[in-house]
């Protein structure tokens, strides 16, 4: 596995995998795919040149994509970001994500931020192992607020504080 920048060449593979979620999972509370403008737009959301998308490559192609958000657009919260990672259905289980979380993790510091949050569908233990095993803690669960495929979904909140005393 190789882990780089994306690039926008690596827009249609990243949303081949972001979309199987989209349209069939609960990864994701987006409910449409976005147009190729909204993915350029995507790609291009970074405040400041602060939030890393990186993709990780395979023998075929991107296996998988992770990135960093802005938390919230008040100043205060600027040294928070939440993550996303996302692996080709038949790409998981060979610590892809694993390997895109931890690259989010190194590169955060060197951002500016210091608290990662993540916020993980209940139901997806996968997800959550994996980032209670890089060190995020579970600090709440959001009640039925999300609604797709016809289920009212909970959602845990996660969070790992890179600058904490050990």
């Amino acid at each position: 596995m190789k882990l780089r920048a994306a690039t926008e060449a690596d827009l249609p593979a990243i949303f081949e995998i972001y979309d199987e979620q989209v349209l069939h999972g609960t990864a994701t509370f987006d409910t449409v795919p976005k147009t190729e403008a909204e993915r350029f737009e995507w790609l291009h959301l970074n405040p400041g040149g602060r939030y890393p998308i990186v993709v990780a490559e395979d023998g075929a192609g991107v296996a998988g994509w992770g990135r960093l958000y802005p938390w919230s657009p008040r100043p205060a919260y600027e040294r928070s970001a939440e993550n996303a990672v996302y692996v080709r259905a038949t790409a998981r289980r060979r610590g892809i994500g694993r390997g895109l979380l931890a690259e989010l993790l190194r590169l955060a510091p060197e951002v500016g931020v210091l608290t990662l949050v993540a916020r993980i569908v209940d139901g997806n233990p996968a997800s959550l192992a994996l980032h209670e095993a890089l060190g995020y803690e579970r600090i709440g669960l959001m009640r039925r607020c999300g609604v797709k495929h016809g289920q009212v979904l909970d959602v845990w909140l996660l969070q790992c504080v890179l600058d904490a005393p050990a």
